[in-house]
C-alpha cells in the first residue's frame, strides 16, 4: 500500500511509546492522524504537540476495552476526515500478575484480554468493515509482542498468551481480507528486537476499578528504571530499540504489504527455530528450561 499526504492513520495506545512514535512518523509523512488512549492528559500533551507541528490530528480518550468506546473513536474519524486508510490496534497493558499460573488471580487476566485481545477486535469490528466499503487501499497494524507471539514468556503467562491471540487473530483477519478479496492489507507487529522504553512496565496506572486487584501484590511494581538498574547490577548488558525504529518498521512494512513486521535479529530467529523444530520433532518444549521457576 502506498502512503501519501491527506490518508487517515488511527492509532490506539497512541499517547507515549510505540503508539505516540507511530503518530509522529504517519504525521511526519503528511497523514492526518487519530490518536486515542485511555490517559486523557498524556493524550492532549501528545496532540498538542502533533498540532503545534502542522499535523491535522483529532484526539479522542478511549477504553479499547469497551466497545462502544471504539465504535465511537470510530464514528469520530469518519465524520471529522472522511476515511481511515491505516488501523494501528497498539493498546496493551501488562496484567500486574505474579506467582504461578493457578495463583493469578482473574482480574488479572480479564484485564489483559478486555485490552490486549478485545481491544483488537474491536478496532477490527469497528473500523475494518468501513475499510473495505470505501473500496480504497487500507492496511491493519496489530501490535502483538516476542514475548508471546514468538516465544512464550512462563515469567509474564498472562501478558503472552493475549499476545499469542493477537497473532492468531491477526493471521484470520488476513485470510478473511484476502477470501474477501478486499483492498485492505492485514500485518502483526512484533517490536524489538530489544526492551523499549515505554509505560507498559506502569500498566497499573490506568487499571479500571472493575478489573482491580483482589489482593495486595506480594512484591511492589517495578518500573522499567528499576529493572535495568537490577539487570546492570548483575552484571547484564540491557539494550533498548528505540520506538522510532519500530514507527520506521511499521510505514516499511504497510508499504511492502508485509504481514510479519518482525526486525532482523539472531535472537528470535533461535527462539523461533527451536519453537518450530520441537513441534516437528513431537518433543517436549526444552526452549521453555530457561524460565523454569525456582
Amino acid at each position: 500500500m502506498e502512503l501519501s499526504a491527506g490518508q487517515v492513520a488511527v492509532v490506539t495506545g497512541a499517547a507515549s511509546g510505540i503508539g505516540r512514535a507511530m503518530a509522529r512518523r504517519f504525521a511526519a509523512d503528511g497523514l492526518k492522524v487519530v490518536l486515542a488512549d485511555v490517559e486523557e492528559e498524556a493524550l492532549r500533551k501528545a496532540a498538542g504537540e502533533l498540532t503545534a507541528e502542522g499535523a491535522q490530528v483529532l484526539a479522542r480518550t478511549v477504553d479499547v476495552s469497551d466497545r462502544a468506546s471504539v465504535l465511537a473513536l470510530a464514528d469520530a474519524a469518519y465524520e471529522t476526515f472522511g476515511a481511515v486508510h491505516v488501523l494501528c490496534n497498539n493498546a496493551g497493558v501488562g496484567s500486574g500478575a505474579e506467582g504461578r499460573m493457578w495463583e493469578h488471580e482473574p482480574n488479572d487476566w480479564k484485564w489483559a484480554f478486555a485490552v490486549n485481545v478485545w481491544g483488537v477486535f474491536h478496532g477490527i469490528q469497528a473500523f475494518v468493515p468501513r475499510m473495505i466499503a470505501s473500496g480504497e487501499p487500507g492496511h491493519v497494524v496489530n501490535t502483538s509482542s516476542g514475548d508471546g507471539g514468538i516465544a512464550p514468556l512462563p515469567t509474564a503467562s498472562v501478558y503472552a498468551v493475549t499476545k499469542s491471540a493477537v497473532v492468531t487473530m491477526t493471521e484470520s483477519l488476513y485470510a478473511h481480507l484476502r477470501a474477501a478479496h478486499a483492498r485492505v492489507g492485514a500485518s502483526v507487529l512484533f517490536p524489538g528486537p530489544h526492551m523499549l522504553r515505554t509505560g507498559l512496565w506502569e500498566s497499573h496506572r490506568n487499571r479500571p476499578e472493575r478489573y482491580a486487584k483482589e489482593r495486595p501484590r506480594r512484591t511492589p511494581y517495578r518500573s522499567l528504571e528499576k529493572w535495568e538498574t537490577a539487570m546492570k547490577d548483575a552484571g547484564h548488558e540491557v539494550a533498548f530499540t528505540p520506538v522510532e525504529e519500530v514507527a520506521g518498521l511499521v510505514v516499511d512494512g504497510i508499504r511492502a504489504d508485509r504481514f510479519w513486521m518482525l526486525p532482523a535479529s539472531e535472537h528470535s530467529d533461535r527462539q523461533i527455530r527451536a519453537r518450530s523444530q520441537s513441534m516437528l520433532d513431537r518433543a517436549n518444549p526444552s526452549y521453555l528450561e530457561n524460565f523454569i521457576l525456582d
